[in-house]
């Protein structure tokens, strides 16, 4: 039975990467796949079908938080575009040629990752380049290298990925060390990439002939763009500091910050006509985001998150370490296996395989655990949270990106490697 749910998962994967070819929606074939998975697994297991479904509730409370987290960083930056908010920043970037265009943005991703999230960062910049660029083809190379950028942002701080958030939370990294110890190999992860695809990129930026702000028409004022931008990306940044000063889950920050982002809306258009009004409430941005992408969102987490309870994922992490034994050519397979599989379990499950009492808190092992398996995920689109994220909103085919960000990501991702060996080297 558990040969079975392999084979369904590597056949529903297969089908997701193929979904342009076969005409049949990742959604629907990711929900299949947890279905399935979970049915056949609740067949197999001694602990029944009372404690399986015990491990899907468990499951599915931690593929709510970040599907929660996901639709509430969505909304409100639909609301942010709706009223003309990014036109803050695009007003100011006044790049001419694509391979400056291509610097500003991988730097602004990097950073913006580091103190928001990756998933949340990819949004924002995804969203913004719809304004920056009219080429479609354009706007999918650049979403790829965002992807890339806020992946290597998000692995050198500890709120700036989940992984790096799980490790820190369990006491393996800590704030100074883990921010001193992967600037350099973050930073070249995305450097990296940049570099040849300057030499890739030819030609000027081109805006769009008439960029509507998503809101019917309606009118705002310099001042409602001004409040709505800056409001929308104090929503976004509080929620990693409501998270550290309260340690309750993101997905409630994101959550209240939505709600006083809705509330300070309705204040500011409560005098407009009806008309007016209808277009720039944060109902409709609700009616907007891509809902297709969350459902995917849910069923490929649950589809992932029945090999970690069937025990595969632990079992494939004990087999690495019984036949390999090299702690860092293991930690380097669990990156480039996070590209395929979601890395969240295969940190888990690492984390539960080497004690603490042998590895300590910042260690070689952890810190390179955080850079491999945040990074990792860069390489294929459906790897990291960004990717998915980037995927439903720009509609980027799994086979366009392996060919043309998958080769890119792979040589930051090796060029990250190399500087962190290095640089642990010289300093231990």
């Amino acid at each position: 039975m558990m040969t079975m749910t392999a084979v369904v998962f590597v056949l529903c994967y297969a089908m997701i990467a193929l979904e342009h070819p076969i005409k049949i929606n990742k959604s629907a074939t990711a929900l299949i796949a947890a279905g399935v998975m979970w049915t056949l697994y609740s067949m197999a297991s001694p602990l029944g079908v009372h404690g399986v479904s015990e491990q899907l509730t468990e499951k599915l409370a931690e593929t709510a938080a970040i599907v929660f987290f996901l639709i509430g960083a969505m909304t409100i930056v639909e609301v942010t575009d709706s009223h003309g908010g990014f036109e803050v920043i695009t007003s100011r970037i006044t790049a001419t040629k694509l391979t400056s265009l291509l610097w500003v943005i991988g730097f602004i991703a990097f950073y913006l990752s580091s103190i928001l999230d990756n998933m949340t960062t990819t949004i924002v910049m995804v969203a913004l380049m719809k304004r920056l660029l009219k080429d479609h083809k354009q706007r999918l190379f650049f979403a790829g290298i965002i992807v890339i950028a806020a992946n290597a942002g998000g692995a050198w701080t500890p709120i700036g990925d989940v992984t790096t958030t799980m490790l820190w939370i369990g006491g393996q990294i800590t704030t100074g060390a883990i921010m001193k110890g992967l600037w350099i190999s973050s930073m070249l992860n995305m450097l990296i990439p940049l570099i040849i695809a300057s030499f890739m990129l030819k030609g000027n930026v081109v805006p769009p002939d008439q960029v509507e702000n998503g809101n019917g028409g309606a009118p705002t004022t310099q001042f409602e763009k001004n409040l709505m931008f800056f409001m929308g990306m104090g929503c976004l940044i509080s929620v990693p500091i409501f998270k550290a000063v309260t340690h309750l889950p993101p997905y409630l920050g994101i959550l209240l910050a939505l709600g006083v982002l809705w509330l300070v809306g309705n204040i500011l258009h409560r005098n407009k006509p009806d008309e007016e009004k209808d277009y720039l409430r944060l109902a409709k941005a609700l009616k907007r985001i891509d809902m297709a992408s969350v459902v995917f969102f849910i069923g490929i987490l649950l589809a992932v998150a029945s090999l970690s309870a069937n025990g595969m994922l632990p079992a494939l992490a004990g087999w690495l370490d019984a036949k390999l034994g090299n702690q860092t050519l293991i930690v380097i397979i669990i990156g480039l296996c996070s590209a395929v599989i979601d890395n969240i379990p295969l940190v888990a499950a690492s984390m539960g395989m080497y004690p603490m009492t042998q590895f300590p808190p910042d260690s070689f092992l952890w810190e390179f655990m955080a850079y491999c398996a945040g990074t990792g995920g860069s390489i294929l689109i459906i790897g990291s949270a960004a990717g998915v994220a980037a995927m439903g909103l720009e509609k980027i085919e799994f086979f366009w990106y392996a060919r043309k960000i998958g080769p890119l990501a792979l040589a930051g991702y090796f060029g990250g490697i190399v500087a962190y060996i290095f640089q642990y080297t010289l300093l231990h």
